[in-house]
């Protein structure tokens, strides 16, 4: 007769082995927060550049929550000009060093920057990258801006009008994508009218746009600044506000989640990392 306590000494020994094989290989898996794979490519943030001394600090503390949010992961800013470093030097690093990149552009819409200068830099500098999307028309966007706002003062009760401010592109995808911010800007704020203005090369202007929601009635009106920096464009902008003017996006936590989606739409993309030169 077999004896019940040996049986059960069996199947709890067999229980243990399993569990610890499970324990292992789940072990390999990995976790929120950890540490990405060493070969990850390296996220470079490319910034436009302003001569105002705050935009550079603003969009080195931007960064240094992205590192917060994915430990381990290698984040270097770069700029289009202005400042350095500038994108075509980093580029020309990680090159020397073997390594492979995503360029996770610092601005709000597809322009020439993003679709020109970009991959331009790239060529030049023989280096191996994907270039991500634009911030564009994202729910993390919308969130940055709207509490940008409440920072600001801005209450329902108390404003009845929004212009979106911008820097403006002559591409018309660029218009589209910040109409397409607006909407769903508005959308947060409870049906408020959210009018897209721009500081350079596209209409309307922002105190054009001012003078339209007042044509309207509507004379309590905020300027949100769709900005990922301070500088010239964005005082600019605040300087319209007939109300109130948020401050530029900056580090806020919603903006760095954002640079990380952008990152891990282009990294997990299927065309593969290659050579921009070959595109």
């Amino acid at each position: 007769m077999t004896d019940p306590d040996s049986t059960f000494d069996s199947a709890a020994g067999l229980l243990g082995r399993i569990t610890e094989q499970l324990g292992t290989r789940l072990s390999h898996l990995p976790r929120p927060g950890t540490r990405p794979p060493v070969h990850a490519p390296v996220l470079v943030a490319v910034g436009h550049g302003s001569r105002d001394p705050r935009a550079r600090a603003t969009l080195g503390r931007l960064l240094g929550r992205v590192r917060e949010l994915r430990p381990g992961l290698d984040v270097r800013l770069a700029h289009v000009e202005l400042n350095e470093p500038l994108l075509e030097d980093v580029l020309t690093e990680l090159v020397g060093e073997g390594r492979d990149a995503i360029l996770a552009p610092l601005l709000l819409a597809p322009g020439h920057h993003v679709t020109h200068d970009l991959p331009a830099a790239a060529r030049r500098a023989g280096a191996r990258v994907r270039v991500a999307e634009p911030l564009g028309s994202h729910p993390l966007l919308v969130e940055a801006l709207a509490e940008r706002l409440a920072e600001a003062g801005w209450t329902p009760a108390g404003g009845d009008g929004v212009v979106l401010a911008s820097a403006g592109s002559r591409d018309p995808r660029s218009g589209a994508e910040i109409r397409k911010i607006a909407v769903l800007l508005g959308e947060r704020l409870g049906g408020v009218p959210v009018v897209p203005a721009y500081a350079s090369a596209a209409a309307p202007t922002v105190p054009e746009a001012v003078r339209a929601l007042a044509a309207r009635g509507r004379h309590r009106v905020a300027v949100a600044s769709c900005f990922t920096a301070p500088g010239l464009f964005a005082a600019r902008a605040a300087a319209h506000a007939p109300w109130l003017a948020s401050a530029p996006l900056g580090a806020h936590p919603a903006l760095a989640r954002l640079v990380l989606h952008r990152y891990d739409q282009a990294r997990t993309a299927t065309r593969p990392l290659r050579e921009l030169a070959a595109m």
